[in-house]
């Protein structure tokens, strides 16, 4: 059952199109065009309710809510080059890291490998040219064949190839130039390896701990550069024409503006919202996973714009009127939409601040349109 204060709610609004069906045909209400006069007693009757338009920033839409996320480009996932066991963490989360600089150490028995490997190979290189240089030699004084010396240049080209290959496998391991090159002099074969930063930024996540055994390419930290930050703001799909790329974006409490760099060509089914993406500097104020409020810049220099209570729009599909007041009645007007809430909405069109729009008493002003046959 409706409580009181519901049922009085209902008897006021069916008294109220009651009224506004029995003005139609009323010799006291004149309609020209979309231009209706009513009195002071039949706009009381009606529950018509005015408010002056507020300016609104003559460059900005209302604000809607943006998700501060890091581009994907900035993203790095540093993973284990060998299997092993992680024995140290040199980092933590939010940490900030320079490139080279270590994160982590493992203990890893294919790190060896990889090194006797190496070692093998450039002295099988060393072998293949000395030998190479020994039958040039006795080549030049008719001793062996040519096909012996070709047969000397291919192993020599072989074991050229095979050293390459293992200094490549070093170097996605981790090691510097430098360190493979100490490898080869001292041949002091390490059991442990330095896992380093591949570029500058900040710790976001770390997926292992001390003791864990990893397979190798597992992942073990997750780096990330916080400068620029995208901001990700769902625009509803009604409000979307007024939004373009390269749209200045402001973010509430923070200084420096940002630009869109992408309106999305798809809508969320559930939502109705369109994806519109900008990209916003960050001198540290900003942090990935908040949430924050921004506004777009839509309008053309020197256009005004006004605020008004959601409830004064009328609107059919892409269309949209107030009910503006002028001398003995109301006026509808085209406007045009250029942001809304559930509150309000930001119109542009023939207004101003001492203008009235109609905000209550909408359904009445419509029906008395339509039966005359003068509006909507």
């Amino acid at each position: 059952m409706r409580s009181f204060h519901q049922r009085e709610r209902f008897l006021r609004r069916a008294c109220r199109v009651v009224v506004a069906l029995s003005l139609v045909g009323c010799p006291g209400i004149a309609v020209a065009d979309d231009d209706m006069k009513l009195t002071p007693t039949q706009i009381e009757s009606l529950g018509i309710r005015v408010v002056h338009p507020v300016s609104s920033r003559t460059d900005q839409t209302l604000p809607y809510p943006a998700q501060i996320v890091v581009p994907t480009p900035q993203l790095w996932v540093v993973s284990t080059p060998v299997a092993g066991m992680v024995t140290n963490l040199a980092v933590a989360r939010g940490d900030r890291v320079s490139a080279g600089q270590p994160l982590l150490t493992l203990e890893s028995q294919g790190f060896v490998s990889l090194q006797r490997d190496y070692l093998h190979a450039v002295a099988q290189e060393a072998l293949a040219n000395q030998q190479l240089r020994r039958n040039a030699d006795l080549f030049e004084g008719k001793a062996v064949p040519q096909r012996v010396l070709e047969a000397s240049q291919t192993e020599a080209r072989q074991a050229t190839i095979a050293v390459a290959e293992r200094r490549q496998m070093l170097r996605l391991a981790g090691l510097s130039d430098d360190a493979i090159s100490r490898l080869a002099t001292d041949a002091a074969i390490s059991g442990t390896l330095t896992v380093n930063a591949p570029q500058t930024g900040s710790v976001v996540e770390i997926a292992v701990s001390p003791g864990q055994r990893l397979e190798q390419s597992a992942p073990l930290v997750k780096l990330a550069r916080l400068s620029p930050l995208w901001a990700e703001i769902a625009i509803p799909a009604a409000n979307i024409r007024a939004i373009r790329t390269g749209a200045r974006v402001e973010v509430e409490g923070y200084a420096t503006p940002g630009r869109v760099v992408l309106i999305s060509e798809t809508t969320d089914a559930a939502t109705q919202t369109i994806l519109v993406r900008a990209e916003v500097p960050n001198s540290g104020q900003l942090h990935p996973g908040q949430t924050a409020s921004v506004r777009l810049s839509f309008l053309s220099e020197g256009e005004s714009a006004w605020e008004i209570p959601y409830s004064g729009l009328v609107r059919r599909g892409e269309q949209s009127w107030i009910f503006k007041a002028i001398e003995g009645g109301f006026r509808l007007v085209s406007v045009t939409l250029l942001a809304e809430d559930q509150d309000h909405v930001v119109i542009s069109g023939p207004i101003s601040d001492k203008d009235e729009v109609a905000i209550a008493g909408i359904s009445a002003l419509r029906g008395i349109l339509s039966r005359l046959g003068a509006g909507q």
